[in-house]
């Protein structure tokens, strides 16, 4: 049955949880929004699969009180749009893209397909820009730079979340008048936590120049997949239609990765690693792969999408599978979490692989290379020190030995341990890398040029 702007279809074949099947469908595409009709209302979804006269249609609102009598289907002919405009800046969405600060909709310049528009490969541009977060073991040692995708691998319980605040707030690019905004969206957080973020945004002031989407954990798992589609649509829309650089955090990944999971067991396919669908890492790939700059566009899309590891696991196939596609990562680590250490990032698990294009001379200062490579030498040698400390004991160290462990605590407490409020510029938090070096005599430190030992050292 035809109505105006569908395709209407009365006979439901089958409710599997979250998913319809509805039969004797014709000339419908895949991803086509469809509108679930009740005698209670409406319910969204979209199109995962058709063939043989079926679709199976995936139901953003869950399927909890439907029945197969007095339920039709109307597809809608076209895809899941996002409407955007320059008033998206200051709001706070749902999971599904609806505003829920008490606002009115805003008025959409446009609609965009949330599925995004794949970059073509040889208009992008490499990434080079620093973006200063204010923390200052991801300034000094894993400098997050404009376009990279920087995931944050957490576990269970720890500080991904306030870290992911301090971020938001903090995050700028400075030496420019650029404009800058970030895109927020948590994705199957606890009230407690989104309103965490929300408070965290408007408090500080950030909230006009951001846009948070927040998904709760009781809402139905199936919105999770929507959620980083509609973000990173706003994300690119303000990137590259507005000029303006955005940081785009997406938390909690795994959250997302669950539902993906879930949906992928309700169509009954062969499961893969640890029952997640075969496809996970395409999947994946499809929202990481959104970062980046576009050769003639002003704007950028930087990704830090968040994660928590299960039981602490880096080998899981979440994280696993992550760290292929993306650039990186910063993990943080559970006994530095356990000593009270705030950010507790462990710098030898953690890496930022275009760092090193987006420092230096012109960008943040001509020793910042070589000042972190010295610090990662001397806390890599004082985790060293410290294993050997605990066989022989303290007695049985020399000299340079005893300097060693007494730069990875102060590496610890000075340099590492930061308040949650605490915005430290990129000179402050080169000036601390060097306290921290200055520790050991000048004939160890071996990864830095002498110009930049007589510029900054100082024997403490």
């Amino acid at each position: 049955m035809s109505s105006q702007g569908g395709v209407q279809y009365s006979k439901i074949a089958e409710i599997k949880g979250p998913l319809v099947i509805v039969d004797g469908v014709e000339s419908v595409a895949f991803d086509e929004l469809v509108e679930i009709q009740t005698a209670e209302g409406k319910r969204l979804g979209k199109v995962l699969e058709v063939g043989n006269g079926k679709a199976i249609v995936q139901v953003f609102e869950g399927t909890t009180g439907l029945s197969i009598s007095g339920t039709s289907a109307k597809f809608a002919g076209k895809v899941m749009e996002m409407p955007v405009s320059e008033q998206v800046l200051g709001r706070v969405f749902d999971g599904l893209g609806r505003p829920i600060d008490g606002l009115p909709d805003p008025i959409a310049e446009k609609f965009i397909d949330i599925n995004g528009e794949p970059m073509n490969p040889e208009q992008r541009e490499y990434p080079r820009d620093f973006i200063q977060t204010g923390v200052s073991v991801i300034d000094g040692m894993l400098t997050l730079v404009r376009g990279q995708k920087l995931p944050i691998f957490s576990g269970s319980g720890m500080s991904h979340n306030i870290l992911a605040a301090q971020v938001a707030r903090q995050a700028a690019v400075v030496g420019t008048t650029d404009e800058f905004a970030v895109v927020f969206a948590a994705i199957g957080v606890q009230y407690s936590e989104a309103e965490y973020f929300r408070r965290s945004l408007e408090e500080s002031g950030a909230l006009k120049r951001s846009v948070l989407f927040l998904n709760l954990a009781d809402d139905p798992a199936i919105e999770r997949i929507i959620t980083p589609r509609v973000a990173l649509t706003v994300a690119e829309y303000l990137a590259y239609d507005l000029g303006i650089h955005v940081l785009v955090i997406l938390t909690d990944m795994t959250n997302y990765a669950e539902a993906l999971r879930e949906i992928s067991a309700a169509r009954e396919e062969v499961p893969g690693r640890k029952g997640y669908p075969g496809y996970l890492y395409t999947d994946l790939s499809t929202i990481y792969e959104r970062a980046g700059r576009l050769r003639g566009k002003k704007g950028s899309v930087t990704q830090m999408p968040i994660l928590t590891m299960p039981s602490d696991d880096i080998t899981h196939p979440i994280p696993d599978l992550t760290g292929y596609i993306t650039e990186g990562q910063i993990v943080l680590g559970r006994d530095l979490f356990r000593q009270g250490v705030y950010p507790p990032v462990n710098i030898l698990m953690s890496l930022s692989r275009i760092m090193k294009d987006g420092i230096g001379e012109g960008r943040t200062r001509a020793d910042h290379q070589e000042i972190s490579n010295q610090n990662y030498d001397a806390y890599s040698r004082a985790q060293e020190v410290r294993a050997l400390a605990g066989i022989v004991g303290k007695a049985g160290l020399t000299g340079v030995d005893l300097k060693y462990l007494e730069v990875g605590d102060d590496f610890e407490k000075e340099f590492l341990t930061q308040g949650v409020d605490e915005n430290r510029t990129i000179e402050e938090t080169l000036s601390l890398q060097w306290k921290v070096a200055s520790l050991l005599p000048k004939n160890e430190l071996t990864k830095v040029k002498d110009k930049f030992i007589d510029q900054y050292y100082k024997e403490r």
